[in-house]
């Protein structure tokens, strides 16, 4: 239960909420098919990143996405070998292609939000949390890991 409340406050309302918000208030337009492929190719990805790290986090973290119930472990195994930060790739992913497939001026303004906070948020509050928590550990793979552009040879820390 746990992890459902932590997937539907958090990447739910980013990726669901927020977006059927806005093309309520704004509309959309209509579809074409090349838009259609590119952006169901986009919010493919995504959700293969997301649904990864919600396992990873369950399963090698021993806690969820949410940073009021964060993990015991640090967890740098699978795609965390290659981006230190797949949830929020992921996220950004799935936000870019529902701008994509409603051409969205309004839903790709709210991508951009996304990414600012996060740009904001991660080296100021989260890492420090991560270093304060982990220590050695996390600043060794902080070293070796990127934020955001994934390594093509996966770590082996």
């Amino acid at each position: 239960m746990r992890h459902l409340r932590a997937i539907l406050l958090l990447p739910g309302m980013g990726t669901l909420g927020v977006p059927a918000l806005i093309l309520a208030a704004t509309g959309c337009a209509p579809l074409s098919w090349p838009r259609t492929v590119a952006a169901l190719v986009l919010v493919g990805i995504g959700l293969s990143l997301m649904i990864r790290t919600i396992r990873l986090f369950a399963t090698e973290g021993q806690g969820t996405l949410a940073p009021w119930d964060p993990t015991v472990r640090l967890v740098v195994r699978d795609v965390y070998r290659h981006v230190r930060n797949p949830m929020i790739s992921g996220v950004s992913f799935v936000l870019l292609g529902e701008a994509t497939l409603f051409d969205s001026l309004p839903l790709l303004v709210w991508f951009g939000v996304f990414v600012l906070a996060n740009l904001i948020y991660l080296p100021l509050f989260e890492e420090p949390g991560l270093v304060r928590r982990f220590g050695a550990d996390y600043e060794r793979y902080r070293a070796n890991v990127p934020r955001w552009i994934p390594r093509l040879t996966p770590w082996d820390g």
